[in-house]
């Protein structure tokens, strides 16, 4: 999270490429230009703040049909769309399916770089929220199955004598069991550990592998 942001650009003209780069640098952000989406796509992705300056009209791609690959191949990039040909439909169906900004060429560069802070505090939040999720998991892999056990039920609002006569332990038992759920997953209260079980998407049935909300 301490890297120097990343803007990259998607656009066929050379020297506009060329323009936003010296633009972008000289306001602190590492710039990389490409001049199609598959150029971009051979580019390993960095794991710092970044986003996405693309071209809505390209020759050879439309920028929307690349923001629908970009989704479908789970590539979570910020988007700021450039055109000089755009249309309130195109407006539309871009910020509908997640980008931050529309702008038409020619553009004042302050909005440009409005939009881009914009975008890379929200791939700033978007990484932040990574973290915390992986987190989680890995406490959550530190649980032992008869642990998930109590843990779920828990969460669902069970009593240790109700959990208890459901799994067949003692009542004593469940309350170690209960604490070493706490102590493992950092949950102060019982409303904590409800919302970390809400963001792993356990409930009654705990035990498999949980996806991260």
């Amino acid at each position: 999270m301490g890297e120097r942001p990343t803007v990259y650009v998607i656009d066929d003209d050379e020297s506009v490429r060329a323009g936003l780069d010296s633009l972008l640098r000289s306001v602190g952000y590492d710039s990389h230009g490409f001049a199609s989406p598959r150029a971009f796509l051979a580019h390993p992705p960095g794991t710092g703040p970044s986003c996405l300056v693309l071209d809505i009209r390209m020759p050879d791609a439309s920028g929307l049909d690349f923001q629908d690959e970009l989704a479908a191949m789970g590539r979570c990039i910020p988007i700021v769309f450039l055109t000089g040909h755009g249309d309130v439909p195109m407006s539309v169906k871009a910020m509908k399916a997640g980008a931050v900004s529309f702008l038409l060429k020619p553009f004042r560069e302050q909005d440009l770089l409005d939009a881009i802070r914009e975008a890379l505090d929200r791939d700033r939040a978007r990484l932040r929220q990574d973290d915390q999720a992986s987190e989680l998991r890995e406490r959550f892999a530190t649980l032992t199955a008869r642990e998930r056990e109590v843990m779920a039920r828990v969460v669902v609002g069970r009593l240790n004598k109700q959990i208890a006569a459901e799994i067949g332990l003692s009542e004593v038992t469940v309350k170690v069991h209960r604490g070493h759920v706490m102590r493992k997953m950092q949950a102060d209260t019982v409303a904590d550990l409800i919302r970390m079980a809400d963001r792993l998407g356990i409930g009654a049935a705990c035990g498999s592998e949980p996806g991260v909300r």
